[in-house]
């Protein structure tokens, strides 16, 4: 069976993972926190690995114009 993109709550400590998401950009410019995301972005496909429930993520991420 292929993984399917996980949407619900699957954080142990989502506030500590805000807190550390924050003070990762804190003091960087506009173009250092875009390549911070980039980078972390990147990071995180790679440990998830799966093609079809990356792509899952694009499209849910991907803006709506509509909305």
């Amino acid at each position: 069976m292929p993984a399917q993109l996980v949407t619900d709550p699957n954080l142990d400590s989502p506030d500590e993972f805000y807190a550390a998401l924050a003070e990762l950009h804190r003091g960087l410019d506009d173009a250092t926190s875009a390549k911070v995301n980039a980078k972390l972005i990147l990071l995180l496909a790679n440990h998830v690995g799966d093609p079809a429930v990356l792509r899952e993520a694009i499209e849910l991420a991907r803006p709506n114009p509509d909305a």
